[in-house]
């Protein structure tokens, strides 16, 4: 627990210290709508054509309240290998990736999903309750770039609980303590 709130600060000290957050969308080479990121990351080559699993990388979804941003030691390890080929535009990205990594530095990656201060989400007790990440990130592995798919209002989150009431093996709740606390 301890772990996961100070990754949470960390997270939040370097998107805020770094680059401003924003809610507005832009292109990114060729891309399609979603927060400019200072490399490159196509969700669509990696969870799409490659077929990555989402855990893979967001290793902190089935045992912890949030997802993790990747460690940037996962990405080297596919990536001192993988160079992007004969693409330029992926080479000169895995290139910046490399930097950061031989720099020793973080990626200052652009927060996607932003929910209210008083809304807590546990990412642990979804993955538990069988849900797949394109309940609610949508189709991932279809987007070069990520954007938030759903409207994450408090009314998009209650219907789906509500339509899993009565699940026998994994029951949701209404409970507002559980989401507001």
């Amino acid at each position: 627990m301890k772990r996961a709130l100070a990754l949470v600060i960390i997270l939040v000290a370097l998107v805020s210290g770094t680059v401003a957050f924003t809610q507005s969308f832009s292109v990114q080479m060729g891309g399609t709508k979603g927060p400019k990121q200072p490399i490159f990351f196509s969700h669509k080559v990696h969870a799409g054509v490659n077929q990555i699993d989402c855990q893979y990388c967001h290793t902190g979804a089935a045992v912890s309240p949030i997802a993790n941003i990747p460690a940037m030691s996962t990405c080297m390890g596919c990536h001192k290998m993988v160079s992007g080929g004969d693409n330029k535009m992926y080479v000169a990205e895995i290139t910046k990736l490399q930097g950061y990594f031989e720099r020793g530095e973080q990626i200052p990656w652009v927060e996607v999903y932003r929910l209210p201060d008083y809304v807590k989400f546990n990412h642990k007790r979804h993955v538990k309750a069988g849900l797949v990440c394109q309940n609610c990130h949508g189709p991932v592995q279809e987007m070069d770039v990520v954007y938030q798919y759903p409207s994450l209002k408090m009314g998009w989150c209650v219907s789906c609980h509500r339509q899993r009431l009565d699940d026998a093996k994994n029951p949701a709740t209404l409970d507002c303590v559980v989401c507001h606390h």
